[in-house]
């Protein structure tokens, strides 16, 4: 599986959070739920729309899991997982 960039994943986010470069100087231990407020279960599924339409993949809820969301590297791991 292919990995994902981090700075892809970040400007995506920052794209579905509406923060547009706000998150730019976020690396790969920059924490996400529960640190950042508009990053809430909206938001999440947002996402999870836009992943899956950049990327081609497909995401079954049964494999998401909380910890895939706490840190901008899990979230650029778990979208590498999927392959893109």
């Amino acid at each position: 599986m292919s990995e994902v960039e981090l700075s892809d994943i970040r400007a995506l986010l920052g794209e579905v959070l509406g923060s547009g470069n706000s998150l730019e100087g976020l690396g790969p231990d920059a924490a996400l739920l529960g640190a950042i407020p508009e990053f809430d279960s909206l938001a999440v599924v947002q996402l999870l729309e836009a992943l899956q339409s950049r990327y081609g993949i497909a995401i079954d809820e049964a494999e998401l899991d909380v910890s895939d969301f706490e840190t901008l590297g899990s979230l650029q791991r778990f979208v590498s997982r999927h392959g893109h």
